[in-house]
């Protein structure tokens, strides 16, 4: 079989907060992708910030395996930069080319790409058009096409006249207030803006003959940058869009199975019929695509070390549990993992800074999936509390988890803030945890 192209096309921030996930969010391009491939309803990052997240999926392995436990721009690493998929993919003939965001070095130049397309910055209205000329002029094939926008990151666009902050409606943990609808109003805004930019790459695969022998998988890295949601375990923070389109998909299907990002190295090394490599934690999703079974995973895991600041936790979720548990003995909020906006501001005015976190949160995702209601402290829980540590516990030691040996230090000259601040804008520290 010819290998096909394969277009890498991804967001900062955006969650699941798109068209063909029910919101109230206009994204036609993104929907006319959806209804041309497979839509994963319950698909989830491994680590719901921004450099730990893309690791994890273009390594195949968990942020604690490969290294990547805070943010590249702060002096966070990939351990092995050739465990990088574009490596793997070179072996079987393919060329790689990156265009935009790629957040998993802090210079692109280490990660190993044939080609970087220079751009004047990471949003839609630079990247984009350097992807539709990079397809415009024939391209080496097999390709892989890393195109990455920093929408929805913040700041977000300035809301246009179909984005009125009167008729819209917060993220389901935030209230619903003349600021926070100012803020989704925004969200709103720079989700046309990439949706645009998405739209741009698609017409041009089609336009140049490529659609048919192109694998396209659309996805974002995590959450949304709300409080409550970007950086947290629930899945406000670790729910993400995933569509894939590709040869021999079927259209407009929709997949209710449990994925991980880390299944995605997986199933490319299928669809390609090439060797995994060794270091590889996930399952390819291959079987779900084919339609030849419902389920891959009966649990998937999370994780947050760094963000801004230190705040090491993790989470296991099976179909109807979520168990997060927290190693750090900060008790309220980490605040400088929250990106500042008009809906942190009233969370802060209301105290937010004075509330307590549970160490250990049980969540029955049936009956609470907002994950408002923590069970851990229900004595009737008990042996599913205790199921669900155990799930956890066998994974952190099967990874070899480096909490499990206590605190996690930052590495030489990685630049964290203090977990007691309120900002990610206050100036960092050189060093780790409490240094």
């Amino acid at each position: 079989m010819k290998c096909p192209n394969i277009l890498y096309i991804h967001s900062h921030d955006t969650g699941r907060y798109v068209q063909p996930y029910g919101y109230a969010i206009p994204t036609p391009n993104i929907q006319r992708l959806a209804g041309q491939g497979v839509l994963f309803r319950q698909a989830f990052c491994a680590a719901p910030t921004c450099s730990p997240s893309r690791a994890a999926l273009l390594t195949g392995q968990c942020a604690h395996s490969n290294g990547m436990i805070g943010l590249a721009h702060r002096g966070f690493s990939l351990r092995d930069y050739k465990q990088h998929i574009l490596h793997t993919l070179r072996t079987v003939g393919y060329d790689s080319t990156l265009i935009g965001v790629q957040h998993v070095a802090k210079a692109p130049d280490i990660i190993g790409y044939d080609q970087i397309v220079k751009v004047q910055n990471n949003r839609v209205e630079h990247v984009a058009p350097a992807a539709v000329d990079f397809l415009n002029h024939a391209p080496s094939q097999p390709f892989f096409l890393s195109v990455g926008f920093s929408e929805t990151h913040r700041e977000f666009a300035a809301p246009g006249p179909t984005e009125d902050p009167r008729y819209c409606r917060p993220p389901h943990p935030i209230p619903d207030t003349p600021q926070t609808r100012q803020d989704m109003a925004a969200f709103k805004a720079s989700a046309r803006v990439f949706d645009q930019g998405v739209g741009a790459v698609l017409d041009a695969l089609d336009t140049n003959g490529l659609t048919e022998d192109t694998l396209v998988i659309c996805t974002t890295d995590h959450g949304i940058a709300f409080p409550g949601m970007k950086c947290n375990l629930t899945d406000h923070g670790i729910g993400v869009m995933l569509i894939m389109r590709g040869p021999g998909f079927d259209e407009g299907l929709v997949c209710d199975a449990m994925v991980s990002h880390v299944d995605l190295f997986p199933t490319i090394c299928e669809f390609l019929n090439i060797e995994p490599p060794v270091w590889l934690q996930g399952n390819s999703m291959v079987p779900l695509i084919r339609g030849e079974a419902e389920q891959i995973n009966d649990e998937i895991f999370a994780e947050v070390t760094y963000h801004a600041a230190y705040e090491p936790q993790r989470a296991v979720r099976t179909r109807r549990w979520k168990y997060i548990r927290r190693f750090e003995d900060h008790c309220g909020p980490v605040l400088p993992n929250c990106d500042d906006s008009f809906s942190k501001d009233v969370w802060m005015q209301h105290g937010w800074r004075d509330r307590p976190v549970a160490s250990e949160q049980l969540y029955d995702l049936i009956f609470d999936p907002n994950e408002a209601h923590n069970l851990a402290d229900d004595s009737s829980m008990v042996p599913v509390l205790d199921e669900m540590r155990g799930r956890l516990d066998r994974w952190m030691h099967a990874t070899d988890d480096p909490l499990l040996r206590g605190p996690v230090p930052a590495p030489p000259g990685a630049r964290v803030n203090d977990p007691d601040g309120l900002s990610p804008r206050e100036a960092p520290r050189v060093g780790s945890p409490r240094a």
